[in-house]
């Protein structure tokens, strides 16, 4: 099959599905998904949303695959389509298994990570509050201020906050963003992603194996074949690549759900206000160090972070960038204050894993009164 790897009408027939399914997520993001949030806003509770958006992406996929293989059945050899569509998931389930059975081991290599007495009383702390039977690991790393949650039942479970963390948030603030990468483990967040995933990566691998296979088909004599060739399966290649678009949207868009789950995780083991706080602090450093924005936007554990993408939506507070020592000081029930103001509806945040801190402080508030709904 990757024989045909670098012929130029089978490159140009990819560039077409990429370009196809980026023009999808803009038109997605830029007009559909704002008007379906904006409908849909209010109206279910968080865990429903979740159980609806997680039901479409699960259904939605499987359908889409089924109505490709169909079609393909109908083209050609059903057997051989059943064939190809097996080998394509079990390529896609072992790129990922193997990831997620070494991430954490590459995660603590790369990052530094360093096991600390004091922040693992805090999280042993918090971790009975939480209600889990047993405390992940807890380990410092390096980088600007951050934390998240990583691990498997190999490795176990490990909550890493960053150096710079620990000297910017205060204590209630910090506990509050231990208790939200507490909250992803409680939820399971890590499998439950890893899932939701492999839809995608699957339609998408599926439709570079149609490609390819379409020189294949187009070279082959016509005897004992039915239907148009080549150039069906080429169309059926793209259709999935660019499905594959679609179905990520959804799920970019439940992922930020499952941040306002572990939200509301970290404001129940300490209080809504501390988790403003802690978001708040991030978003004026943030807002202000270029270099470390861009840092965590480019890595390729952004999803993982509390923090995960750089904003654009909010005028400054201060007219220098700050360092982690000076966020500390900065009175930062005023910039929770201004942020519950900002609008934040930009197209951006429809092709992000996390919404904006400004959407995320205002849940937080409706926490304070509507907590039981949560």
């Amino acid at each position: 099959m990757f024989l045909f790897l670098f012929d130029p009408v089978m490159l140009f027939s990819i560039l077409i599905a990429y370009v196809l399914g980026m023009l999808v997520m803009f038109v997605a993001a830029q007009s559909i998904a704002p008007r379906v949030a904006k409908r849909v806003s209010g109206k279910l509770s968080l865990r429903a949303s979740m159980a609806l958006l997680g039901l479409i992406i699960v259904v939605g996929g499987l359908a889409g695959v089924l109505v490709l293989l169909a079609i393909l059945g109908w083209l050609t050899n059903p057997y051989a389509v059943s064939g190809a569509a097996l080998y394509v998931l079990i390529v896609v389930l072992l790129m990922n298994g193997v990831i997620y059975l070494i991430s954490p081991w590459i995660i603590n290599l790369s990052y530094g990570a360093r096991h600390d007495p004091e922040l693992q009383r805090m999280v042993d702390e918090i971790a009975k509050r939480s209600g889990l039977s047993k405390s992940p690991k807890a380990v410092v790393v390096n980088g600007p201020p951050n934390a998240f949650a990583y691990g498997n039942f190999l490795a176990g479970r490990w909550v890493a906050v960053s150096s710079e963390m620990l000297r910017m948030a205060r204590k209630d603030e910090l506990e509050a963003v231990i208790g939200h990468e507490l909250g992803h483990h409680r939820h399971g967040d890590n499998a439950v992603m890893l899932f939701m995933g492999l839809i995608p990566s699957f339609l998408y691998y599926l439709g570079l194996m149609l490609i390819q296979s379409s020189f294949y088909y187009s070279a082959m004599s016509s005897e004992n074949r039915r239907g148009g060739g080549g150039i069906f399966f080429m169309l059926t290649g793209v259709a999935a690549i660019v499905l594959s678009f679609v179905i990520q949207i959804l799920v970019l868009a439940f992922s930020r759900l499952r941040e306002y789950y572990a939200d509301a995780h970290g404001a129940s083991v300490t209080s809504p206000t501390s988790m403003q706080r802690a978001l708040a602090r991030l978003h004026v450093y943030y807002r202000y160090d270029e270099s470390a924005a861009s840092e965590v936007a480019q890595s390729k554990l952004r999803a993982l972070f509390i923090y995960a993408f750089t904003e654009a939506v909010a005028n400054p507070f201060y007219r220098r960038a700050p360092s982690p020592s000076a966020v500390r000081d900065v009175d930062i029930d005023e910039v929770v204050e201004r942020l519950k103001k900002v609008e934040a509806s930009e197209p951006g945040e429809f092709l992000s894993s996390h919404p904006p801190i400004p959407k995320r402080i205002r849940f937080l508030e409706d926490l304070k009164t509507l907590r039981e709904r949560y």
